[in-house]
């Protein structure tokens, strides 16, 4: 039982339709109703164990500069977010970013 993606060409958006029966399937955009769809390739997924995605995760090797480089962080973080399975969008990202520096800067300025 595959699942098709296709592009609706009148409103730009992408609709997943699982097919039992090709034969005689005539997609339709789940967010406009338009028939005007081209078919895509979607993305590839890759199933690993829980214990690879932390091992993964947890390769400091993979983290760049993530103490002395905010963007680094944020992408350390949206990485960790998705491989958890948490929802985490960019502004909750960016909001803990911003609390982590501001925690840090008053540390850093005692050491000095």
């Amino acid at each position: 039982m595959p699942i098709y993606e296709y592009l609706c060409k009148d409103c730009g958006r992408v609709s997943a339709h699982l097919v039992l029966k090709p034969e005689g399937f005539t997609p339709a955009c789940k967010h406009c109703g338009g028939r005007n769809l081209k078919r895509i390739i979607s993305r590839v997924a890759f199933l690993r164990s829980e214990e690879s995605r932390l091992e993964r995760l947890t390769d400091p090797s993979r983290w760049g500069d993530i103490e002395g480089d905010p963007r680094a962080f944020r992408r350390w973080m949206k990485e960790v977010g998705t491989e958890l399975g948490e929802d985490m969008g960019s502004d909750e990202i960016d909001q803990m970013v911003e609390e982590a520096l501001k925690e840090e800067s008053p540390k850093e300025e005692a050491t000095e």
